[in-house]
């Protein structure tokens, strides 16, 4: 029994494709005589013929892989595209750098740990690249007799 007319109507009035129509399996003899829109739309509306739902993609897999990611998982060296400089620039690193250098002297300089003489002295030091880390900068000025008291917790 050939149904391709009739699911051709059938799309055109249920506004979708032809491989969403559904056509219930018990009417199909009664809708294969529908020869006729009007009897097709009052199939429609007893229910023996529908249009399916529209087919998503799940993004379960994304969703797992995407918090794989925020772990620091798949970055291997096989996931690399790009140099180490194009992935996280030098620039971007100085910056980040030395602006908490730039900060932890700020919040020295404001505590009353260093004065503004000193202040100059260690701003001009970092500005230099002399020191690694806050960490290395701060063992740096205890080595050079700085008592640091106040930034500390």
């Amino acid at each position: 029994m050939q149904i391709t007319n009739q699911k051709k109507m059938a799309a055109r009035l249920l506004k979708c494709g032809v491989n969403r129509v559904w056509i219930d399996p018990h009417r199909v003899d009664q809708v294969a005589t529908a020869v006729q829109k009007d009897t097709i739309r009052e199939h429609i509306a007893e229910g023996w013929i529908r249009a399916m739902p529209i087919q998503g993609i799940s993004r379960v897999r994304a969703r797992v892989i995407a918090r794989q990611k925020a772990k620091g998982r798949r970055k291997g060296h096989g996931k690399r595209s790009g140099t180490h400089n194009a992935r996280d620039p030098r620039k971007n690193r100085w910056m980040r750098q030395i602006r908490a250098q730039r900060r932890v002297l700020k919040e020295l300089r404001a505590d009353g740990t260093l004065k503004p003489s000193n202040y100059r002295y260690y701003y001009r030091k970092a500005k230099g690249g002399s020191y690694r880390s806050i960490a290395h900068m701060k063992t740096q000025m205890e080595i050079e007799g700085m008592v640091l008291t106040g930034g500390e917790s």
